[in-house]
């Protein structure tokens, strides 16, 4: 009949409304204001996240973050000359000194260590055109770092400031590798290629050209000691290759 109410249907309707009671009573009710201060918090904590780990870069240490059956893609398990995986180029002249090394720290890796490397290249080329001391003080050896910061003050108490951009990494050739007891060094010659160009205070051009790229050769040597527990490798010699 139209004017009743089916007894199946009514049931329906009641658990429906207790489903939704209980619902309620567990999860709660957030407003807009309470999602919104959540989605603040998260990003806040992902930027912090993000802020730190900008300054590390560790160029020897393998990528070690997935679980992995024991006896694969662990260094530890590889002999030196596996863990020397390069093209021939890249290492011309240094593989005897980067066998001595991988036969002393079963952690060194020489192609992860060649990405570390570009990496840290580029961070340091930056840091030093925005005068960035923090970031140079983590990368640098402290009688690098002495040199570095005395030519930012002088650039900057002459008024004049880098305007750079870092193009890439043409090329990057592992040059020479030494053990001598157990202070390890690296040197490597990188190719790169940049856009500089040196203001005065008035933003006058006084050197280089800020609408062309330039090439740059440098030969850079990294360092630490593999008896120390600090695994960061440091720059401790730069030279400009003639």
């Amino acid at each position: 009949m139209s004017g009743n109410i089916d007894i199946l249907t009514l049931v329906a309707l009641i658990v429906t409304v207790f489903v939704v009671i209980k619902l309620r009573s567990v999860l709660g009710n957030r407003s807009p204001d309470e999602d919104q201060a959540r989605y603040d918090r998260q990003a806040r904590a992902r930027e912090q996240a993000s802020a730190a780990s900008d300054k590390v870069v560790t160029l020897p240490r393998q990528e070690q973050d997935r679980p992995e059956q024991a006896g694969f893609n662990d260094p530890s398990h590889k002999t030196a000359e596996e863990r020397l995986e390069l093209r021939s180029a890249d290492i011309v002249g240094a593989r005897d000194g980067l066998l001595k090394l991988a036969e002393a720290d079963t952690s060194f890796d020489a192609e992860h260590f060649a990405r570390g490397a570009r990496q840290a290249y580029e961070m340091i080329v930056t840091a030093f055109a925005e005068g960035n001391r923090n970031m140079l003080r983590d990368l640098l050896s402290p009688e690098v770092y002495e040199g570095f910061v005395a030519a930012i003050d002088e650039r900057e108490a002459r008024g004049e400031k880098i305007d750079q951009s870092f193009v890439g990494i043409h090329k990057c050739d592992i040059v020479d590798a030494e053990l001598n007891g157990s202070d390890a060094s690296v040197t490597l010659k990188f190719l790169s290629q940049l856009i500089t160009a040196t203001m005065d205070g008035s933003g006058n051009v006084i050197s280089g050209d800020p609408q062309k790229i330039h090439e740059v050769t440098d030969i850079w040597t990294f360092a630490r000691d593999l008896a120390s527990p600090d695994p960061n490798w440091h720059l401790v010699a730069t030279q400009a290759s003639q």
